[in-house]
């Protein structure tokens, strides 16, 4: 029978459970199996997305440097005529500095840290336009001799994916940061055919928690990931050890702390020093004059002198981290390109050129940790085993330090060597390496970036969460129901106590400690006469129970 519209019954009885199947979804969807679909879709977009842009590197690299297989591009680049190894690099640069002096508003390539703060503040949501182009100055970086990794642009460019779907189905944050955490999964097992690393990762670093409402549908993002990965690859793993690696457990054992420590010193001294380089090319940019898209051009030129000497600083530097772990370098080598290496990233990442640190502080540690146990077995012949073991687990514990991912980093070394049986002394260096470098550092890399832009994220929800909130969005105007009283506000604001309307709770609550007030005025300058107008009054009890809200509610999500 039609109804009133004209529309048959059934047809209309379908339409509604349609549509509330579609709200049922998207306000309660992490924790139904109808879910899992979303995340495995996700899962397939995010690790296609992850192998196009390695295809894409390996085409454009092979086009310009002229290599049959790009994964020897370092001993090919060794033996390339030396301009092109300058020109190269350089008019890469200049590619990236055009790019992101038309769209990006601050000449900033988006990264991991981008990804981490769009999952704490912004409900697992990131900005299109300069995402695109970071993900495109990315891919011209590494492509044309970068001294980063891909992992960074990659888990950016699956994040970018989550967003989008998320703001399709309008999810709300909870949902969206699910989503979110499922595509950066896919995106890692994709790149590194590490699907329970994957999984770990987004859980650590990403979400930075492990609530059991997001497990299943981020693991099965990362298995598809991994699926994707091996068809088109296969199932081998990105590095090749030579026969077995064994650990004098009970002799060896302290040795492997020692390198945990040494490797720490050598992550905290790589983060600071890609900081202090962009601190130092920013000033010399400011004192020169020069416009934003010159600075990845000078970066370019100068990797590309680098280049002349140490080829191996090129792209990702997968040959050389092998040359590493198979114990084809000599210590004294070894040091050396840890030196280079570590400033030719400082100035791909200070040049604004784009690219991650993962791949590059794998390189590095594995440099150091073959360094260090060349030297140990060489003092201890009789009490040690092989000196690639050092390799291996110098590898991970810089890694994670840099990373602030102890566990998925563990996982992710495991899973690129394909050696599960030297767990042991990974796992040692590993968590002296993180013991010392998360003292020195806002947590890892990508906290400390953040907290370089004023964000404060390595201090918990309780921190970060203050800024969340606007005194505009929780004052109490002089017109609504319980507003403070006009005259009291303007004697408050002749002694100079009072906050802007522009302020967060961040600048907000400590003013109620040092005033003990029940209320803030809240002022906006005029433009005309400079003076300060009277918007309203935050209310000390307001802010706290906004607060506390909010705590609650991430409380909520974290462990559910």
């Amino acid at each position: 029978m039609d109804g009133r519209d004209g529309i048959p019954r059934p047809v209309k009885d379908a339409m509604g459970r349609v549509r509330r199947g579609w709200d049922f979804l998207r306000h309660a969807g992490p924790s139904q199996v109808q879910f899992w679909f979303i995340a495995l879709a996700i899962g397939i977009a995010a690790g296609v997305a992850a192998l196009i842009f390695r295809l894409g590197i390996e085409w454009l690299q092979s086009t310009l440097y002229g290599v049959d297989d790009p994964s020897l591009l370092a001993s090919f680049a060794a033996r390339l005529y030396w301009p092109w190894l300058i020109a190269i690099p350089a008019l890469g640069g200049i590619a990236v500095g055009i790019i992101v002096h038309f769209f990006t508003p601050d000449g900033r390539i988006r990264s991991v840290s981008d990804v981490i703060e769009g999952a704490a503040l912004n409900d697992g949501r990131l900005e299109g336009r300069a995402g695109m182009a970071s993900a495109l100055c990315s891919w011209i970086t590494l492509s044309t001799g970068g001294s980063t990794g891909r992992e960074g642009p990659v888990v950016h460019i699956a994040a970018m994916i989550s967003s989008r779907v998320a703001n399709l189905i309008h999810a709300d944050g909870i949902t969206g940061r699910d989503l979110l955490g499922c595509a950066v999964a896919a995106a890692v097992s994709a790149s590194f055919n590490a699907p329970i690393a994957g999984a770990i990762f987004a859980l650590e670093v990403i979400l930075r928690h492990f609530a059991l409402h997001a497990f299943a549908p981020i693991v099965i993002a990362s298995a598809a990931g991994t699926v994707i990965n091996r068809l088109a690859f296969g199932d081998v793993t990105e590095f090749r050890l030579p026969g077995t690696t064994t650990v004098e457990f009970y002799l060896e054992l302290p040795a492997f702390l020692i390198l945990g420590l040494v490797c720490g010193v050598v992550a905290v001294v790589t983060m600071r020093a890609i900081f202090y380089s962009d601190d130092l090319a920013s000033a010399w940019q400011d004192r020169l004059g020069l416009p934003n898209f010159l600075r990845p051009a000078a970066a370019g030129l100068m990797l590309g002198v680098i280049a002349i000497w140490f080829p191996h600083i090129i792209g990702v530097g997968y040959e050389t981290t092998s040359l590493a772990l198979t114990g084809s370098l000599s210590a004294e080598q070894a040091v050396i390109f840890v030196m280079i290496k570590v400033a030719a990233l400082s100035i791909t990442m200070a040049g604004r050129m784009g690219g991650g640190v993962f791949s590059p502080s794998l390189m590095i540690g594995a440099l150091t940790g073959l360094a260090f146990g060349l030297i140990a077995t060489g003092l201890f012949p009789n009490q040690s085993g092989s000196h690639t073991l050092y390799a291996l687990a110098g590898m991970g514990a810089v890694a994670a330090a840099v990373l602030g991912a102890p566990i998925s980093t563990t996982l992710i070394v495991f899973e690129l060597t394909g050696d599960w049986q030297t767990g042991l002394a990974v796992m040692v260096s590993v968590s002296m390496s993180i013991a010392v470098a998360s003292r020195l550092v806002d947590r890892s890399f990508f906290l400390t970036q953040v907290e370089r832009r004023n964000v404060h994220l390595a201090a918990g929800p309780q921190a970060y969460l203050l800024c969340m909130f606007r005194v505009q969005g929780l004052m109490r105007k002089p017109t609504d129901l319980g507003a403070a009283d006009t005259e009291v506000c303007l004697e408050m604001i002749e002694k100079g106590v009072s906050v802007n309307v522009s302020a967060t709770l961040e600048t907000a609550l400590p003013r109620f400690e040092e005033t003990s007030a029940e209320f803030l005025p809240v002022v906006r300058r005029s433009p005309e006469t400079g003076t300060l107008e009277l918007q309203g009054a935050l209310f000390h009890v307001d802010a706290l129970k906004a607060y506390n809200r909010a705590l609650a509610a991430t409380a909520e999500e974290e462990h559910s």
